[in-house]
């Protein structure tokens, strides 16, 4: 789509386009179209003459960060299950609480979760959930970015009913995928130890007749990676290949335990993987080898997880525990560097999630954008400001975002939801949901 004329200049003493470049623009500017797309990025005196509003804020403009992989409802379980392996923390802590769980619960969940994303500077998030017309409602009232992939867990099924669940994904596709308005919709099979290789292969036939991305938990754990190899003979990721996964816009959630085998085939596949070190930690389910992943070309983005297992849904922390943990593998300080760790989080992971115009700063992409308050001691003294973002960043820096053009954080007050009655809400219904 070509932008139209510009109707609003921000301006900032820096702006990090993050093109993969590491290019940093000084006394820079962004012009934005009433669409709420990038018209102009560059140095202020460069740009055409000032349009009509033009706010002029210091610091530092970047793209919104990208959640890669979450579960944002379970803002209602938070740390529920603590100290438990992934089945047992499934099974006793996180599924009984969400069997108890509403649409309306879910509603709160996510309004939560969005406002917390948002007041940490992250646009947008790729959903893995149930209860997927309560998710689209809630950040439509949020005004954040979503990718939403409805989950299809047969052991939550009551009825055991696959095929109609998929038919239901199918229907929501096409009632809810709107681009244009911030919703994309996708597929979300749970695991291939949930659900059988020919349910994997049905599902992702109906993403890629569909355009719509395939987001399934792939590796996670080495019992997981064991159970897989004895029931079929061969890796999870081998057996979505054999059924026809890969040829789907796959994006592959942890992938702790891949071989090298796994990731040739994830690479060849032009396949994602959604990295969420925190959570992998917490769960004790290892540490995913990113950056073999990125040498066998893999495409990489950082995710939070689920609320459960995180506990938080800051980004920033993923953003510097991603690179920290790849040179700590490695035991090598050049393993992951700053441009890449930043991409990580912004440009990289919305390819990730199959979206083209936003993680960047140009022409053209929505003006998904945060501003950095770099007026603060862990940005002294400022002679290398990637590095201080990927290492000394965090979400207590962002002051403003901007969602496709709407402002919604103005000066660290979130305008667009009522958190206190969010709190209040999701407390209440997560006492519920434990029985307490």
């Amino acid at each position: 789509m070509t932008p139209g004329p510009p109707v609003i200049r921000l301006t900032a003493d820096h702006i990090v386009p993050c093109e993969g470049t590491g290019d940093i623009i000084g006394d820079g500017a962004i012009d934005i179209d009433a669409g709420g797309r990038i018209v102009a990025v560059g140095p202020e005196v460069e740009l055409g003459p000032e349009p009509e509003v033009a706010h002029r804020l210091g610091g530092l403009l970047m793209p919104g960060l990208i959640n890669a992989h979450a579960h944002t409802p379970m803002t209602l379980v938070r740390s529920a299950g603590d100290g438990l392996p992934l089945q047992q923390w499934l099974q006793d802590g996180v599924w009984p609480r969400e069997a108890r769980m509403t649409p309306e619960d879910a509603w709160w969940g996510m309004s939560l979760g969005s406002a917390e994303m948002l007041l940490a500077g992250v646009t947008t998030s790729c959903e893995m959930y149930l209860f997927e017309e309560a998710v689209v409602d809630a950040v439509n009232h949020s005004g954040a970015r979503l990718v939403i992939t409805p989950g299809v867990i047969a052991a939550l099924l009551a009825d055991g009913d696959v095929a109609a669940r998929i038919e239901e994904i199918a229907d929501f596709h096409r009632s809810h995928h709107r681009p244009e308005e911030r919703i994309t919709v996708g597929f979300a099979p749970h695991s291939v130890y949930d659900l059988s290789p020919e349910q994997c292969g049905e599902i992702a036939a109906r993403a890629k007749a569909s355009d719509a991305l395939f987001h399934i938990h792939l590796e996670e754990t080495e019992a997981e990676r064991a159970l897989v190899l004895d029931r079929h003979g061969r890796s999870a990721t081998q057996v979505l290949a054999d059924v026809g996964v890969l040829e789907a816009r796959v994006l592959a959630a942890h992938g702790v335990w891949l071989d090298e085998t796994d990731r040739r085939l994830l690479a060849e596949a032009g396949a994602a993987v959604a990295h969420c070190p925190q959570s992998n930690l917490k769960l004790g389910s290892g540490i995913a080898p990113v950056a073999e992943l990125l040498a066998a070309g893999v495409r990489v983005g950082v995710g939070t997880d689920g609320v459960a297992s995180n506990d938080d849904l800051d980004l920033w922390e993923e953003l510097k525990l991603a690179p920290l943990l790849a040179r700590g593998v490695g035991r090598d300080p050049q393993a992951m560097d700053t441009v890449c760790a930043l991409d990580l989080a912004t440009r990289s992971a919305a390819q990730s999630i199959g979206l083209a115009d936003v993680g960047h700063l140009r022409p053209g992409a929505w003006a998904d954008i945060i501003r950095i308050d770099t007026d603060q001691p862990a940005f002294s003294p400022g002679l290398d400001l990637l590095t201080h973002l990927v290492f000394a960043g965090s979400s207590r820096f962002v002051t403003d975002v901007w969602v496709a053009g709407r402002r919604v954080v103005d000066g660290g007050t979130l305008t667009s939801v009522d958190v206190g009655r969010c709190v209040d809400e999701v407390t209440k219904r997560g006492r519920r949901l434990a029985g307490r």
